[in-house]
């Protein structure tokens, strides 16, 4: 977590997403900027779907994607829609630290077993389920893999600016991602 930036003053945000959606982002979550009204969205935020995120924003200043690990890959088409749709340039992508998608290998019983005792899963099915799926939306370590999401998306969307942020769940704060 050394590559991570704290955000206590406008200053503290990097120069190319200051007065920019991802700079009022950070302003509304992290420095108490007062809401403003938006008819329409400014940014897309892609951001894992834990539960122990809550981010600080106005109202339709920004389209959300939750999934595992801020992991957008099988998100693309709703990421299309709210760049050529929804008119947004920006691109926050949110990982976020103690992250569930992490070393998914270590969670494979209790996969199995919830799925077999909650939902009602036949156990071959459950474990099926697990190995085909688990690969690929595994994360590795969280800061790494929203910055190589954050670059696969740049790639992809050329004219789009993408941030690769961290929320840290125990002082509910984003961090920028100092990527040198």
């Amino acid at each position: 977590m050394k590559r991570l930036v704290s955000i206590e003053e406008y200053n503290d945000i990097f120069s190319e997403y200051r007065d920019t959606p991802i700079g009022l982002l950070l302003e509304y979550h992290n420095l108490n900027r007062p809401p403003e009204t938006y008819s329409s969205a400014k940014l897309l935020i892609g951001m894992c779907m834990d539960n122990r995120k809550h981010l600080y924003i106005p109202d339709n200043f920004a389209y959300i994607i939750r999934a595992g690990g801020a992991n957008l890959r099988y998100s693309e088409f709703k990421v299309s829609y709210a760049i050529a749709v929804g008119n947004v340039n920006y691109i926050a992508l949110i990982g976020h630290n103690d992250c569930g998608m992490v070393n998914l290998i270590a969670r494979k019983e209790q996969f199995i077993n919830g799925l077999v005792n909650k939902a009602g899963w036949d156990r071959n099915w459950a474990e099926e389920h697990f190995m085909h799926f688990a690969p690929m939306f595994e994360i590795g370590n969280e800061v790494d893999f929203v910055v190589s999401e954050a670059k696969r998306l740049r790639l992809r969307y050329p004219k789009i600016t993408v941030a690769p942020l961290i929320y840290k769940v125990d002082d509910s704060r984003l961090y920028l991602i100092n990527e040198r």
